[in-house]
């Protein structure tokens, strides 16, 4: 059984069985999830979106981990927090119509919302998505890096319409050693760390470039983009892509 401590209570779920994603893809699924090194209900989910990254390595399933920050009052400073993160999870909150967020939540295509831990409903909200036909295409080509400066272009397709162009420099991978809080003394293993996001309005634009500050001391070969178009007035996902960044 496992625990998840929210802001306002405690919810449990348990999980069963493992079966893997499979079949023939038409859409795609942008799995974000929010986490913390401050609570311990958290690295189950760490756990569970690295076994999906795994797995779905050659699918347009697109993990990405934002570590919020309103658990760092605990005793433990996650290295890879942000108030941009938690805002981000409150924006969804609005969207989904949510009276609170809590640790660990995990949102699928900016439409459906659940425990970071619950197995089952994760696999098949990911099956569902990659079987719901994408009718826009997104396409963004990293052109060069420059004193740490990613230059990038993107194609809509059809025209952007009212949405909105998210850019998230993602490290695929990185490990702490937790000294303080609920899990001290524990090694804890993460994959798909968002350490930049970026949005731009597209205005109806189908064309466009971005620059995009790299975080430093990161080698460019841990770093991917994973891109993404969001609907502002609901929330919902309805485009999305990843890049390498190319390496001089």
């Amino acid at each position: 059984m496992l625990l998840c401590r929210s802001l306002t209570g405690y919810s449990y779920q348990r999980s069963n069985g493992n079966k893997k994603i499979t079949g023939e893809q038409k859409g795609f699924a942008v799995v974000e999830l929010f986490t913390s090194e401050g609570c311990s209900s958290c690295p189950p989910a760490d756990e569970l979106v690295a076994q999906i990254s795994r797995e779905t390595n050659n699918q347009p399933v697109y993990i990405l981990a934002y570590h919020v920050d309103y658990w760092n009052r605990l005793g433990w400073k996650d290295v890879f927090s942000s108030a941009d993160y938690s805002s981000r999870q409150d924006q969804y909150a609005g969207w989904l119509h949510l009276k609170s967020v809590y640790t660990p939540q995990i949102v699928v295509n900016g439409r459906e919302e659940l425990i970071g831990s619950q197995e089952q409903v994760l696999r098949k909200a990911i099956s569902t998505s990659l079987d719901r036909q994408s009718d826009v295409q997104l396409r963004v080509a990293p052109m060069q890096v420059d004193k740490g400066q990613l230059h990038l272009q993107y194609t809509v397709s059809p025209a952007g319409g009212q949405t909105n162009l998210l850019v998230a420099v993602v490290q695929k991978a990185a490990q702490t050693q937790v000294r303080r809080g609920e899990n001290s003394g524990r090694t804890l293993s993460h994959v798909q760390v968002v350490r930049k996001l970026s949005s731009y309005a597209l205005d109806g634009k189908d064309t466009g470039a971005a620059t995009i500050q790299l975080p430093a001391g990161i080698p460019v070969a841990d770093l991917e983009i994973i891109s993404f178009l969001q609907t502002p007035a609901n929330g919902g996902i309805i485009a999305a892509t990843k890049a390498a960044i190319p390496v001089f």
